[in-house]
């Protein structure tokens, strides 16, 4: 890889954590706890438009302290220690391991969610969500800008798969050699 190349991987990761570090700090400072203002336009959030189509998109305050949707937050300490080694994995296999491109991008999507979640844990004592949707009449849980960036970073990793194994089924066999 390139000086280039590694430079603005380095950008656009610095660049995705920068805007969900700020947007959190914003939310952190600015909107109340969704839990305290339950009677404000929902919990208490600033409306981004409603009614659209359907859809309905706020910005809320609400504290995370778990993983995915919350769960696992009775285990907050044991669940940073497992995020901590697998970002550690993740980093170590992108230094270590020969993969294509594409996958150590997917990858390093991936790791920078990840990392921007676990450094909410120190700064605030738990993760900051604030994207609230509601689709067609369902409440759909509170994400980040992190959380974004990782299911990118995995659907990113399961369409790498899908046209690889695609591929390997189209592509002819070699035909084995006779030996004389």
């Amino acid at each position: 890889m390139s000086w280039k190349s590694i430079a603005f991987c380095v950008f656009v990761m610095l660049f995705l954590f920068g805007a969900d570090a700020a947007l959190k700090a914003y939310v952190h400072h600015q909107l109340p706890l969704a839990a305290s203002c339950m009677p404000l336009y929902p919990f208490g959030g600033i409306e981004v438009f409603r009614n659209w189509h359907g859809i309905d998109f706020c910005l809320v305050h609400v504290m995370n302290k778990g993983a995915a949707w919350g769960i696992f937050s009775s285990v907050q300490d044991y669940l940073l220690y497992v995020r901590v080694a697998l970002i550690g994995g993740l980093i170590a296999y992108l230094i270590f391991a020969k993969a294509s491109r594409y996958r150590k991008w997917s990858l390093l999507l991936v790791t920078v969610g990840a990392l921007s979640n676990v450094v909410d844990y120190f700064v605030y004592g738990h993760v900051v969500d604030m994207f609230y949707f509601i689709l067609w009449g369902y409440s759909y849980p509170v994400f980040n800008i992190a959380d974004s960036i990782i299911f990118l970073g995995i659907v990113l990793l399961l369409a790498e798969a899908l046209v690889s194994k695609s591929v390997s089924k189209k592509s002819p066999k070699p035909k084995e050699r006779k030996s004389s």
